[in-house]
This record gives structure tokens, C-alpha cells and sequence, in this order.
């Protein structure tokens, strides 16, 4: 028998209590003296307890849930009038028969975006569009495209080779109107007029309102198959917990090992983002050395922020999953002696991956993808940020709000009210530099979606020389407010290390010179550009038969990597011989602290990022950081290698005195001549072609923040571990809480080619329904996983990311 909530949604919940009477009243509404049509009409098949789900039913929650997301914008009755006639194509009889099994292939959403174009014309666009899109992606905002939606023509040939559920346009609203519902004379549209305006803010405004219903389709759709709705988010309670991070702050401030001028420039720091906080909501920049605190101090800017703005929650964008898991272990300190661990897991939530999970080969939209009972499982796994603080990766942030797809956008109404930290901004690719700062200056705009957004880095880009082309796709540009007065001094107060730049630069330095450097030093860390030169340098270091050797790069799973730290860290305090050689992931947000670094020629911005690990608690008058020229100079990418070409040449220019890492004026000036050399606003043309255009499917396309397309890898580095989790995912198939469990023991890599090596090696991970996922594999050879070196397989080089 199915449970009491289960059998109440017959009927008699019409009016879902998120709204009150009098915001229920103001745009659709039902005529609830029509009983005796009620319910004759179904928006899903029977759930497992045996209970329908009535169109009628169905629309009117998806409707009042949408209107109350879109409330912090505005935007209320566009959701509503989305909710109401996102399924009116469900009231065409052969959508009823493809319930019964008799029919597949159908079209059930244009039916509802054609009305709300005839109804309301150029207003009822954006509605339009996020019906059309509910289920297939949003697509073009051109004439041409929305014409066919018309019924007579989409019915002689449907652009994805689908049939309509009724060409009858009136007799679907007959039966609509049958079930109780009438619509507006006119609707106020909030997000027409952006339509008009720069296009980058007003894809942003379709989004948003997209958002709102696909997210509430996908609750109530979830909510009917499950038998009840899933549990809330918690709401954000920012005095209460700015108190309990004040009270954290001061407890490391007593434990600090760190000599007392560090100690003074993380307590200004902080006295900078409390009384910053108290501004009107904008844009920011954090500047501050490395070590002096950024990451804790910006919380509670954040925290303090939305006390006084009255904003909902607290976003975290950080650039690695290399440095993600750092983050959010720090950030569970701060609630650890208030809270249980199940509590801090509502308050926090970590969202890496972007698009979920996706079933292998199933590449196109078709009638399968489009049938919520058949992906209700699959797409349940997909966040829609119901949290207070959400800690997540700039790819999964950008690729998300620049996004077609509904499992990416459901999370972006939740982007309002709230304040987003972009913590490592110097990472940001310059080929999409453009088209996502105007998309963050709309998401910023005071009187709609009241976003506040703040850059943190040591190394801030000169964003700001970017405002007129921003402009052009976003009518606020881009003017940061920075939050730390120049008066206070950081940098100069935070000297710590002496560099010492090459004397040559054309002099490279071999691998067997550079491993006597290291051999010569008892604590000493080596950051590299590449995880091939990693390799080679561990390599020539195994043959001096060096002490205490350790390894860290993205080969390595996220568990691997937090032991090898653990013990760095012991090692450095206790003053044991410790010689580290890393790829770049060490150089974001990883709180390390030797006396001696070594660093291969690389981008301005990351050789000040290494010279951070490097007496970073001021312990000693000074550390040393020593840049050399690798014997392969070679780089990651094409914009790294540019960006470290800028590095020489200032050097050439400026000569070793110039070269001064402590003076923000140096910064400025190697980004102009990035940006100079880059020209940002010629990148990337494709992208801000469709962004003028309003083609959302391009967009969401071809922005990538990683060109290439990444699947994840469960990894034996601890082999109980790895074998108790295959089990239980052959047995059960994959579920939300085995990512969580799975995510410390897997590792990135690019998808692999077809006739790639590593595909001997790799088994894909099983669905419930015997199917198998195309984004999680598991590996199948133990001895490739090294203890040194993390998993290096046999010629699959071309695979491994970074």
C-alpha cells in the first residue's frame, strides 16, 4: 500500500504551500469548481507504490515552485506561466498512449512554447524558451528557430525527427483548461527587456528563468517517483556562523606556529574583509600575499556580507580538485566542535563533477533521454545547490552558467542573493575572459539578481583594463572594488623569500644537475611544468638514492595526495630531510612551508604562487627561491607557454632587479602585456558569435574551461578500500553515496580515444539497470598504481590530465 503523503497527491494539493494566497493569485490560476474533470489526464506512470501522477497535479507544484525560485529576481510570473504550460503537450492523447507503452517518440513541450508565444508575442520569449528546452536544452533565440514550434510545421518535419502529441492546438488547451487552469491576459515580463540589452546578461536572464523550472520539474518529477520529496536545504545563518569562524580564527591564531608579522598581517587582513563587508553588494578583489589567510578571512567577509545584505548562501569557487579537498577540510574545522559530521555535510556541500553521470553511447536526445521516468535516477545525482556554502570547481561553476543542459542549469536560480568567492583567479583562461566576466557583471547587477562576487588571489590579473569589451556583452563592464586599503602594505610587510632569477636564459638546467641541487639541500621543494618531468626528475633522484623523497601531481588520487602532505608537513616540522617534487597542483591554496624552493621557468603568477610554499610562516629572515630552465622547456598548453614567454620577456626587459615578486605594480604590468600579446577580446570569436546571436545550444557547446573532455578513474591506492567499493558498486550499481565515498580514491583523465592503450586497463562502472555509466571507470591492473609516482600506465601518456 503506498504510503499516506503518496496517496494525498490525488488531488486535494492543488495549491502547494510555498507562496501565499495572495502571490498564488496573481498570475495562473485553477478553477477548482471542475472537479469532475480532475485527474483525468497524467504527467508520469504509476511510481512503485502504485500511485498516478495527475497532470493537473503535476503542473500546478512544478508552477508554484518555479514562481517561488524565481522570487529573489523577480521573475515570478514568467516561472509560473513556465510551470503551468511546460507539459501541455502531456494533454496530447499519444503522450497518454506512450505512457500506456503504445507510443514513443514524442514531442510534448513545444506545444506549451508555441502557446506562450501566441498569447504573448515578444513578452513571452524567454518563457518560451525554457519550456521549449525543459528537456532538450535550451536552443536559439532566433526567429527562425522558435517558427518551428508552430504545430503545422513541426509536425511535417520535427528538427530531432520526434512527433508532436497533438496539432491541435485548441483542443489541448480545452482539455488544459478542462483540468482547472486559465492563464493571463498579459504577463509583466521582467526578463523581456534584457532581451533587448547586451547579450550577455541577457542569456543570463533565460537562464535564470530556465533554471528556476527545470530544477522545480526535476524536484516533483524526483519527489512522485521516490514517494516523498527529498530533504531541504538548510538555510544559511551567517551571524551564528561568522561567530563560530571568529572563534575558530582566534584558536589558530593561539596555536600559530607562524613568527608574529605573519601573524599581524592575517589579523589586518581580516579586519580589511569585516569592514569591507559593510559596502553595498558589488564586485571585489581580494589582494593579499600568499599565507596571509585569504582563505578563511574571505569566509568571513562572505558571512558578515550576507548578514547585512539579508543573501541566502555562500558559493566557493576554487580552480583545482587538486586543492578542492583542502578547502573544504579546512572549512569543516570551523564547525567541528559545533556540530556532528552528518550536520556539517548539510551546511557544506562539494560539488565537483559538471554534467553528473551520463549513460554510455547514448550521445543524442531521443525519446529515452526525454522520459523523466527513465533518467529519474541517473538525474537525481545532479545538485541543484540546495545548501548554505557550496565549495565547487570553476568548471563546474562556469560550464554550468554557460550551459544549455538541464541537469547543469538547475542549480543557477540559486546564484541569486548569494556571495560567489572565486578564490586563484590569476587561473583563469584569457580565451574566456570576456564572455565570463560579463556573464558575472550581469549575475552582479544590484536591482535583479543581487549577487555580490569577489576575486581572491595574491596575483591579481588587471581584469579591469578589460571593462570596454566587457561592456559590450554586459551593460555594467567590469569595476572591481578592492577590499584591502594600500596603506596596510602586505606585501612589502610579507617579505619572506629572496628570488634569485637565472643569469642565463638560455642556459637550461640538466635533470642530473638539478637532482644534485636538490640532493644538496635537506628540505627543499622542486615545482616542475610538467608530470613527464616529474617523472624523469624522481627518476634521476631514485638513482642518488636521495632521502626522504616524496611526489605529488594530479596522478595521484585525492587520498594519495593528503598522505604524502601529512607526512611533507611532519617531515618539515620536525626538520627531517624532506625533498618534494611537484607539478603545479602544490601551487594553489596548499599550505606548505620550506625553506628552499626550486622552480622551472613558468608564467609570473605561478612562480609567485611557488615562492608562497616557501618560508611561508616566516620563520627564517628569509627563504630562498631559486628559478631555473629546464633542460625540455616545455609547457602544458599553448597559453601557459605564452604566459611564461611574458615572464622572459619582462625579465629581458626589466633585468633581475626589476623582477621584484612583492610589488602588485609588477603584475600589473605582465598582465597588460598578456593582454596585449593574448588580445582576450579576439579569443574564442565562435563563443561570443552565438552570444550575440542568443544560441544557446553553440554556447553551451563549445565553452569548456578544459578543452578536453575529462572521465573519472577509481584508483587502488589503498587496496581494502578499492576492493570494498568495486563490490559494492557491482552490487548495487552507482549511487550518490558511493561517488562521496569513491571521490578520495579517483583520479581525472582526459577521455581516452578509441584505440587508446589504457582501455585494456579500465572497466566502466554499472547502473542499476544493468547499463553502464560513460563518465566513471574503474581501474583494473593494482601494480600500475605506484606508491611514488601515483598511477602511470604503460603507453596511455596521452590520457593523463596536466
Amino acid at each position: 500500500m503506498a504510503p499516506p503523503m503518496v496517496r494525498k497527491w490525488a488531488c486535494d494539493t492543488f495549491l502547494w504551500p510555498l507562496r501565499s494566497k495572495e502571490k498564488q493569485s496573481e498570475g495562473c490560476s485553477m478553477n477548482m469548481g471542475r472537479k469532475e474533470t480532475i485527474g483525468r489526464y497524467l504527467a508520469h506512470s504509476k511510481n512503485s507504490y502504485g500511485a498516478n501522477d495527475p497532470l493537473c497535479c503535476h503542473l500546478r507544484k512544478v508552477a508554484d515552485r518555479a514562481a517561488t525560485f524565481a522570487n529573489p529576481f523577480a521573475a515570478s510570473q514568467e516561472a509560473e506561466l513556465a510551470g503551468m504550460l511546460h507539459d501541455l503537450g502531456k494533454y496530447g492523447d499519444l503522450f497518454q498512449a506512450r505512457l500506456a507503452g503504445k507510443e514513443r517518440g514524442i514531442d510534448h513541450w513545444s506545444l506549451g512554447a508555441w502557446e506562450t508565444l501566441m498569447r504573448y508575442r515578444n513578452h513571452g520569449l524567454a518563457t518560451a524558451l525554457a519550456i521549449q528546452g525543459h528537456h532538450i536544452g535550451l536552443q536559439k533565440a532566433e526567429k527562425d528557430a522558435l517558427a518551428r514550434l508552430n504545430p503545422a510545421k513541426a509536425s511535417e518535419q520535427h528538427p530531432l525527427g520526434l512527433r508532436l502529441s497533438d496539432t491541435d492546438r485548441e483542443r489541448v488547451i480545452r482539455r488544459f483548461e478542462a483540468d482547472g487552469f486559465s492563464l493571463p491576459d498579459q504577463i509583466k515580463s521582467s526578463i523581456y527587456s534584457g532581451m533587448q540589452g547586451p547579450p550577455a546578461a541577457a542569456m543570463t536572464d533565460v537562464r535564470m528563468l530556465y533554471s528556476t523550472l527545470v530544477d522545480a520539474d526535476f524536484i516533483e518529477t524526483e519527489a512522485h517517483f521516490n514517494g516523498a520529496y527529498r530533504e531541504s536545504g538548510l538555510p544559511l545563518m551567517p551571524e551564528d556562523s561568522l561567530n563560530t569562524l571568529m572563534d575558530h580564527i582566534e584558536s589558530i591564531r593561539r596555536k600559530s606556529k607562524a613568527a608574529g608579522h605573519v601573524n599581524q598581517i592575517r589579523s589586518d587582513l581580516l579586519n580589511a574583509c569585516l569592514a569591507a563587508a559593510k559596502m553595498r553588494q558589488g564586485i571585489f578583489t581580494l589582494t593579499a600575499p600568499t599565507g596571509s589567510g585569504k582563505t578563511l578571512n574571505m569566509l568571513a567577509f562572505a558571512l558578515k556580507h550576507a548578514a547585512i545584505h539579508e543573501l541566502r548562501r555562500i558559493i566557493i569557487v576554487i580552480p583545482y580538485l587538486s586543492i578542492i579537498d583542502q578547502t573544504v577540510q579546512e572549512y569543516r574545522k570551523v564547525f567541528q566542535k559545533k556540530y556532528s559530521p552528518g550536520v556539517i555535510g548539510k551546511i557544506i556541500l562539494e560539488h565537483h563533477s559538471l554534467a553528473g553521470i551520463r549513460k554510455a553511447s547514448n550521445n543524442s536526445v531521443d525519446d529515452t533521454e526525454i522520459d523523466d521516468e527513465t533518467n529519474a535516477r541517473v538525474r537525481s545525482l545532479a545538485e541543484n545547490w540546495d545548501a548554505p556554502i557550496i565549495i565547487t570547481t570553476s568548471v563546474q561553476f562556469f560550464e554550468s552558467l554557460f550551459s544549455n543542459r538541464p541537469s547543469a542549469c538547475r542549480k543557477l536560480h540559486n546564484l541569486a542573493a548569494s556571495v560567489i568567492l572565486f578564490d586563484e583567479v590569476q587561473t583563469f583562461p584569457i580565451s574566456l575572459v570576456i564572455p565570463s566576466l560579463a556573464t558575472l557583471s550581469a549575475l552582479a547587477d544590484a536591482n535583479k539578481y543581487r549577487s555580490t562576487i569577489l576575486f581572491a588571489t595574491a596575483t591579481q590579473p588587471a581584469f579591469s583594463s578589460l571593462n570596454r569589451p566587457i561592456k559590450k556583452y554586459s551593460p555594467a563592464g567590469w569595476n572591481a572594488v578592492p577590499i584591502v586599503p594600500s596603506q596596510l602594505q602586505l606585501f612589502e610587510r610579507a617579505r619572506r623569500t629572496e628570488v634569485r632569477w637565472p643569469q642565463n636564459l638560455d642556459s637550461p638546467m640538466p635533470w642530473e644537475d638539478l637532482a644534485e641541487l636538490i640532493t644538496s639541500s635537506e628540505q627543499v621543494l622542486c615545482i616542475v611544468n610538467l608530470k613527464r618531468h616529474a617523472l624523469r626528475l624522481l627518476d634521476e633522484l631514485i638513482n642518488c638514492r636521495t632521502e626522504g623523497l616524496f611526489h605529488l601531481s594530479t596522478n595521484m588520487c585525492p587520498a594519495h595526495r593528503r598522505a604524502v602532505l601529512d607526512e611533507v608537513r611532519q617531515r618539515l616540522d620536525n626538520e627531517f630531510p624532506c625533498r618534494l617534487v611537484s607539478t603545479q597542483c602544490i601551487e594553489a591554496g596548499v599550505d606548505v612551508d620550506f625553506p628552499c624552493v626550486l622552480r622551472a621557468l613558468a608564467p609570473l603568477e605561478a612562480i609567485a604562487q611557488a615562492a608562497g610554499r616557501c618560508n611561508r610562516n616566516g620563520k627564517k629572515d628569509k627563504g630562498v627561491v631559486k628559478i631555473f630552465m629546464p633542460k625540455d622547456e616545455d609547457y602544458p598548453d599553448a597559453a601557459y607557454q605564452q604566459a611564461a614567454a611574458v615572464t622572459r620577456s619582462l625579465l629581458k626587459q626589466l633585468g633581475i632587479s626589476g623582477m621584484d615578486i612583492q610589488k602588485p605594480s609588477l603584475y600589473h604590468m605582465y598582465y597588460q602585456k598578456l593582454y596585449d600579446l593574448a588580445k582576450p577580446e579576439l579569443q574564442q570569436l565562435e563563443i561570443q558569435e552565438a552570444i550575440r546571436r542568443q544560441d544557446f545550444l553553440t554556447v553551451g557547446t563549445k565553452y569548456r574551461l578544459i578543452a578536453n573532455d575529462g572521465v573519472n578513474i577509481l584508483v587502488p591506492y589503498s587496496l581494502p578500500d578499492f576492493q570494498d567499493m568495486v563490490k559494492e558498486v557491482n552490487a548495487t550499481g552507482l549511487t550518490r553515496s558511493w561517488i562521496n565515498r569513491a571521490r578520495p580514491y579517483t583520479i581525472s583523465i582526459f577521455r581516452p580515444k578509441r584505440d587508446a592503450p589504457i582501455w585494456q586497463y579500465i572497466a566502466r562502472i554499472p547502473l542499476k539497470d544493468g547499463e553502464f555509466t560513460d563518465d566513471w571507470f574503474m581501474y583494473l591492473r593494482m601494480e600500475h598504481y605506484d606508491s611514488l609516482r601515483g598511477l602511470v600506465p604503460p603507453s596511455s601518456a596521452e590520457c593523463i590530465i596536466g
